[in-house]
């Protein structure tokens, strides 16, 4: 037996890490999801992600975007400490990166502390988020995480 697949492999993953990217997305906007169905979308992030490392043109900034969609999902599943450890992951991964990505790296982590009931950290990481996004000069980018954190903001209302 051949240690090759009959298919293309470098294609296979630049297929697999956007096709469950995309059906985590659906399942993110799903606000009825059941317990399988968190489970599923927490695999296909995961997925996404291991298909995106095995890509020959795989980035930071694509790993970081893997992580922070992984921790997003993680923190809509209830599991706080996983996605704050992907949140921190992907933080990290964009340190060289736009305000951006470094911005949604914050929000990840602030979702997380969320999860977590850490206030501290909620409010310190969307502190830093914000000022992110006061950096972003693209529209289409201040679009995305603008929302996002005004969500976010809803929390914890009372400034410490």
């Amino acid at each position: 037996m051949s240690d090759s697949p009959p298919f293309d492999l470098v294609q296979a993953h630049r297929y697999f890490s956007a096709s469950c990217f995309n059906r985590t997305w659906a399942q993110i906007e799903n606000a009825d999801r059941t317990p399988a169905e968190d489970d599923a979308m927490v695999l296909t992030a995961a997925a996404s992600l291991w298909h995106w490392t095995q890509r020959p043109d795989c980035t930071d900034e694509n790993l970081s975007i893997g992580h922070w969609l992984l921790s997003r999902t993680l923190a809509l599943a209830g599991q706080g400490e996983a996605s704050m450890r992907h949140g921190l992951r992907s933080l990290e991964l964009a340190a060289e990166s736009s305000s951006f990505y470094i911005g949604y790296g914050h929000e990840a982590v602030a979702r997380a502390a969320l999860v977590l009931s850490d206030e501290t950290s909620f409010r310190a990481h969307l502190r830093e988020a914000e000022a992110c996004l006061t950096q972003i000069a693209e529209p289409s980018e201040r679009e995305l995480l603008e929302p996002d954190l005004q969500n976010l903001a809803q929390h914890f209302r009372n400034d410490a």
